[in-house]
């Protein structure tokens, strides 16, 4: 078996292998239009309490004022320096109608329009920040520095000098500094972030190895076949980015029409204004109506339609353990009639286990005390494979005896004397083991041998062969319950890409009842299989775990990462985590989605149907401003209350996935 240890053949611990970028997170509070929403809200609430609370206007109007200014006049330079480009949006004209308001005297609904767009940009750009964070993370996977090898000796250069050609010299527990092919030398590398496989991979002559991926305790000497620039970890972060610069058609569309809605609102008020004047209205007259008219047509309703049914989603999620990023992202969640699994810490929990115990006819042992001989062996290895084989060693219940004179081989196997008698844990065929035939299902090249999926391994004692033991990466309890739930939402049965081998992808296909399975593919294999389902019309909903699957994730119309095990760049790319890595949660998401949709069109209708009958009432007759100011708040506290029917146990309830008599 493949266990790291020193060169020396002693013991040695390796630190565990990294999976995920170091954690650069920009604070919330480091944001300026962070700090801005905050000011503004805190002086709106404080105001709003003293004015609730029947107190003089002196005491309560300047932090209004505060709150008007802190979170105004970042969004109204914003549409002062879009307008002098010949745009207009609705942010200029949301300062203009809480300026308005505040002009006939509603100064509280004022700043509460201020307020609600002050914390959405702020959102907005926190959101961006993060992004930023996770990918700039990721480059701290590959190393800065590098050791190559020349006619002169050894020298310590910047990765980023490395040339294609240049010989490196990556001792143990270093991470590679760039993608290339072994010369000489045994290890094993934990390359999990970028093909997504769950356990090392042996690495000797001839074998390719990527940057930012770690050495185990072997010694290699690679050549430099790629320039770091064009290294897999740097076409990773290039894809991130450029899919996450990739404007969705819903934002267009929203962008297309909140141009010709301000361009609408404006054109309209100034006719309601100017309008009566020509005909002989008074001033004063006319400002009043041109300012009920500018609050009723406020867009207050519509967004309060659009956002309580979305953010009730996200909290029901949240109290599940989904989070969803933002109500663009649960929307985008219930769209979705396409779905990609990974395989490897998604279907998968990532770990390897047991999955047979078979003694050799002649060895005289049990299955018990196989693994239980096997288990001794491999007790002082850190390894994955040596910990799974102990674990379901203590699992059984079974004594694992002292070992005594521990000795491994990267890549190969491991040594050591137990109850009298030399055991090795390894391939066949090789020194630790010695020499047996396995059958045709064994990997003659690989390490260690593969059946239907499984990695296998074979145990010796004193040379002579006493059986095998078959390790499998462990399938989540309800994978099958889950896509099957997801075949029903969509119509067809998800799509499985993977990393990993065909023959273990294979076996997990047959577990969750998928037909469609690719595998074998790198970061870029799972984004092309991903556009081209959306090529062919369909809106595709990735889930995965890795780095591997960032780009995946951020390409996709929508992505669930799971959150125990997630990389930094997988959680930051995708719309929703999964924070207890509960499989089941994803189809229950996606049907919230679904219902908080059908709440966001009923609440519109809603919303338009006051808003429509409030400016028609102020256009053909005399709409008093307080039945105006009552008509357009009772319009948004009814979408408001409608929308936080999603809050309901009751709505999670429905969605959930049946998991009585899933397969494990």
């Amino acid at each position: 078996m493949v266990v790291p240890v020193s060169t020396t053949l002693t013991p040695v611990r390796v630190p565990s292998p990294a999976r995920q970028a170091p954690r650069r997170r920009t604070r919330v509070l480091a944001l300026p239009e962070a700090r801005w929403a905050l000011a503004s809200t805190v002086a709106f609430l404080v105001a709003l309490a003293l004015d609730l609370g029947g107190l003089p206007w002196w005491a309560y109007g300047p932090l209004y004022a505060v709150a008007y200014v802190t979170g105004g006049w970042e969004p109204a330079l914003e549409g002062l320096r879009a307008l002098r480009g010949r745009t207009l949006d609705v942010d200029l004209l949301m300062i203009v109608a809480a300026l308005g308001a505040a002009a006939i005297g509603q100064v509280r609904d004022g700043a509460l329009l201020i307020v609600i767009f002050a914390t959405s940009g702020a959102l907005e750009a926190l959101a961006t920040a993060r992004t930023a964070d996770s990918v700039r993370g990721l480059l701290d996977l590959a190393p800065s520095m590098a050791t190559r090898v020349t006619e002169h000796g050894e020298e310590p250069v910047p990765t980023s000098e490395l040339a294609v050609g240049d010989v490196l010299l990556i001792r143990p527990g270093e991470r590679i500094g760039a993608d290339g092919r072994v010369l000489d030398g045994a290890s094993e590398a934990d390359q999990a972030t970028i093909t997504g496989e769950p356990l090392p991979v042996t690495k000797g002559p001839g074998d390719e190895v990527f940057a930012g991926t770690l050495n185990g305790t072997g010694v290699l000497r690679v050549r430099v076949e790629r320039d770091p620039a064009d290294s897999v970890i740097a076409r990773i972060v290039t894809l991130v980015e450029e899919a996450s610069r990739t404007k969705a058609p819903t934002q267009l569309f929203i962008e297309k029409v909140e141009q010709r809605y301000a361009l609408g609102m404006l054109t309209a008020t100034l006719a309601v204004f100017g309008v009566p004047l020509i005909f002989g209205a008074g001033l004063t007259d006319a400002l009043l109506r041109a300012m009920t008219f500018m609050i009723v047509a406020s867009p207050c309703a519509v967004v309060l339609a659009t956002m309580p049914p979305l953010l009730s989603a996200i909290a029901n999620a949240g109290r599940h353990g989904v989070l969803v990023k933002s109500a663009v992202a649960m929307e985008r969640l219930g769209e979705v009639d396409a779905v990609a699994l990974d395989k490897t810490g998604t279907l998968t929990e990532g770990t390897p286990e047991v999955s047979a115990v078979r003694p050799l006819p002649g060895s005289g042992l049990t299955p018990d005390a196989l693994l239980a001989l096997a288990a001794a062996a491999e007790h002082p290895s850190e390894h994955p494979l040596g910990r799974a084989v102990v674990r379901a060693a203590r699992e059984r219940g079974l004594r694992i005896a002292d070992a005594r004179d521990f000795a491994a081989v990267p890549g190969r196997g491991v040594t050591a004397v137990v109850g009298g008698r030399v055991t090795g844990v390894g391939r066949a065929g090789d020194p630790v083991t010695g020499s047996v035939d396995l059958g045709p299902d064994a990997d003659a090249t690989g390490v260690p041998g593969t059946e239907d999926g499984d990695t296998v391994v074979l145990v010796t004692g004193d040379g002579v062969p006493l059986g095998t033991l078959a390790l499998t990466d462990r399938l989540r309890p309800h994978a099958p319950a889950t896509t099957a739930a997801l075949t029903a939402l969509t119509g067809t049965a998800p799509v499985l890409l993977t990393g990993d081998n065909a023959r273990a992808a294979a076996r997990v296909a047959e577990a969750t009842g998928l037909v469609d399975v690719r595998a074998d593919l790198l970061p870029e294999g799972k984004v092309d299989a991903v556009r081209q389902l959306q090529d062919a019309g369909r809106k595709v909903l990735f889930v995965g775990d890795g780095v591997n699957d960032a780009p995946a994730l951020a390409a996709a119309h929508s992505g669930v990462a799971m959150g125990r095990a997630g990389s930094d760049l997988a959680l930051e790319t995708a719309d929703a985590v999964v924070v207890r890595d509960e499989l089941t949660t994803v189809p229950s998401v996606v049907r919230l989605s679904r219902a908080a949709r059908r709440l966001v069109v009923q609440n519109l209708v809603i919303a338009g149907t006051f808003i429509t009958g409030l400016v028609l009432w102020d256009l053909l007759g005399h709409l008093p401003l307080p039945l105006g100011v009552a008509g357009h708040e009772g319009s948004t506290v009814l979408v408001g209350l409608n929308g936080l029917r999603l809050l309901r146990e009751s709505a999670w309830r429905s969605g959930q996935v049946p998991v009585q008599g899933t397969r494990g």
